[in-house]
């Protein structure tokens, strides 16, 4: 017989979302122990619940305060981890960072980027484009291992300042091995939204914390 458990369940859904406070957990328990002593005393006198049954009713109310109070817990550390990303994310301000992208970092004559491969290469080759997307120049890495690299390309001193960009191709013998190009931001202001941190970069605008591939 679960026609406590279920009236239960029935009153405690229906206070939208407020069961997390210790107040309304303690009202929770005083309305199970009203029903059961209702039940019990409308019970069939010929056919009464037994032992077992009620001490079963008793563990699934015990077991419905645990888990609201181990969910108003675990939504405590949710908000503690998003304040702790939050000043992480303001120490940022300033630094640059490693995201995903294609623009060329040029700095004192000399253009660096990055990229990651998803599996060793024969051949990796970089091309520099202009903003308009010709070939400036070519780059011959030969042989690279999977995981991140970095390369650097001597610009010269007219490069400084320029919308330079690149693209990486790589190959294992004839088929080609997945690039993800990796360039240099620089973060300007941090923002939450919900549970998210974003970084407000200086090229790739607004990005997730979590995109971050590395701290320069």
């Amino acid at each position: 017989m679960s026609t406590t458990l279920d009236a239960l369940s029935a009153t405690t859904l229906s206070g939208s979302g407020a069961a997390t406070s210790t107040r309304n957990e303690a009202d929770t328990a005083d309305r199970f122990l009203k029903l059961l002593v209702a039940q019990m005393t409308s019970q069939d006198p010929l056919n009464p619940m037994d032992n077992a049954e009620i001490t079963s009713q008793m563990a699934q109310i015990n077991t419905v305060n645990g888990i609201t109070e181990l969910n108003a817990s675990v939504q405590g550390l949710n908000r503690q981890f998003v304040q702790m990303q939050t000043l992480q994310g303001a120490a940022l301000v300033g630094h640059e960072v490693t995201l995903q992208g294609d623009r060329l970092d040029v700095t004192d004559g000399s253009g660096v980027g990055g990229f990651e491969l998803l599996a060793s290469a024969d051949r990796v080759k970089v091309e520099i484009l202009s903003p308009s997307g010709h070939v400036v120049d070519t780059l011959d890495l030969g042989a690279q291992g999977a995981g991140g690299h970095g390369f650097s390309w001597p610009a010269g001193e007219g490069g400084d300042g320029s919308a330079l960009r690149f693209r990486v191709t790589a190959s294992a013998g004839s088929a080609p091995v997945p690039v993800t190009p990796l360039m240099r931001d620089r973060v300007v202001a941090v923002s939450t939204a919900g549970d998210r941190l974003n970084l407000e970069t200086l090229y790739s605008g607004n990005v997730g914390y979590a995109d971050v591939k590395a701290f320069n």
